[in-house]
């Protein structure tokens, strides 16, 4: 069955009058052809294989109508040399033979041809597939050039960030030394140093942000340069926790932090090996998430489980249950459930972090009226 072609395509195909070579021996055939296809398309004609091969460096053709039976250098010889240059490979071969065989067909599928028309001709059939596979020549340079734009607009687009980045870097510079400045003045009050510190710690936050949105960006892409260390995960959870004090007071929610179940002792640190960024942009996305979709007055529970086959694990608890409809796309980028305002680039961020880290982010919904989230990250030798 012949692939449906587009009318648009096919009339464009034939209002740039592209150029058709003819190799046969056999002028009648020739004169047929071109009595058929002269009207559409410019015709060259070679009537032997060297003549073809030679004619095709100053202007190469659109398409090639091939004979196989001719003296000296046969088709199935033409053929093996133009897909051997990169320069005439692209141009589609349709074999003209009255061969019928299998066997022959075969040899020329394998030798880069697109199709076989049988001699004696019929004039519908030469027009249909010349019509044909010269539409989807056009179609595939089409999307070759679309796809050559998109490279360029990626491209474009990752320019465009690292020049924003570099803009937003030296005014965020500023702020980040004024507070240092204003408190080594002295005379302030215990409340207007506490204030400086939350400027310093948002500038911080902002700069952190600025520097992993061109992070993400190369994780999609797989070409993320990961400087892995030992990062101390509950020191990290608590500047998460500290960092969410508004929004947990607005919800009326708590966090505890628990070890295998039972809370956690002061001062014990747990190392998981990554990067201190990312698993503090990974947690910020994953507790800020677990805290807006509790209950008012509920509670956010982080269980720390032993490092087992090389993985640390850390459950996230929360009331309320994830909706059965959404969970299969709870991960995904750009979605978002129940939450107006929402991006829905939340957990799909901190599943890329996790996995850039060589961990996984797992939603567990077994549990009815509770949402539980497995954060697996690599523990130390």
């Amino acid at each position: 069955m012949w692939p449906d072609c587009d009318k648009t395509v096919i009339d464009m195909v034939r209002d740039a009058k592209q150029t058709i070579l003819i190799v046969d021996d056999v002028e009648t055939d020739v004169d047929t052809l071109v009595e058929t296809l002269g009207d559409d398309y410019e015709i060259a004609v070679a009537l032997d294989g060297p003549t073809a091969l030679q004619s095709l460096a100053p202007n190469p053709p659109d398409l090639i109508l091939l004979d196989i039976l001719m003296p000296g250098m046969d088709g199935h010889e033409v053929c093996r040399r133009l897909k051997a240059d990169p320069a005439t490979a692209a141009i589609p071969v349709i074999f003209l033979t009255a061969l019928t065989e299998v066997r022959e067909k075969v040899t020329g599928f394998a030798l880069g041809a697109v199709d076989y028309i049988t001699k004696p001709f019929d004039i519908q059939e030469v027009k249909a597939r010349v019509t044909t596979h010269l539409a989807l020549k056009a179609a595939m340079e089409q999307l070759a050039r679309q796809n050559t734009l998109l490279a360029e607009a990626a491209r474009l687009r990752e320019d465009v960030e690292r020049i924003t980045h570099h803009d937003l870097k030296g005014p965020l510079g500023v702020i980040l030394s004024l507070p240092q400045l204003i408190a080594a003045g002295g005379n302030l009050t215990g409340e207007q140093t506490g204030y400086l510190e939350d400027i310093e710690e948002a500038g911080y936050q902002m700069l952190n942000m600025v520097n992993l949105s061109l992070g993400l960006l190369k994780m999609e892409q797989g070409v993320y340069e990961l400087s892995p260390r030992p990062v101390d995960i509950v020191r990290v959870i608590g500047k998460v926790v500290e960092e969410l004090a508004s929004l947990r007071r607005a919800r009326g929610v708590s966090v505890e932090l628990r070890q295998q179940g039972a809370p956690l002792e002061p001062g014990v640190a747990v190392d998981v090996v990554g990067e201190e960024l990312l698993c503090h942009s990974m947690l910020s996305n994953l507790l800020k998430n677990a805290i807006e979709h509790s209950p008012a007055g509920g509670r956010v529970d982080i269980d720390i489980a032993p490092a087992k086959d090389g993985l640390r694990a850390l459950r996230l608890r929360n009331l309320g249950e994830t909706d059965p409809g959404f969970r299969e796309r709870f991960f995904e980028k750009y979605a978002t459930h129940g939450k107006p305002g929402g991006t829905g680039l939340g957990t799909y961020s901190a599943r890329l972090m996790a996995r850039t880290m060589g961990g996984e982010v797992l939603l567990d919904a077994a549990t009815p009226g509770e949402t539980n989230l497995v954060l697996c990250l690599p523990a130390p030798a």
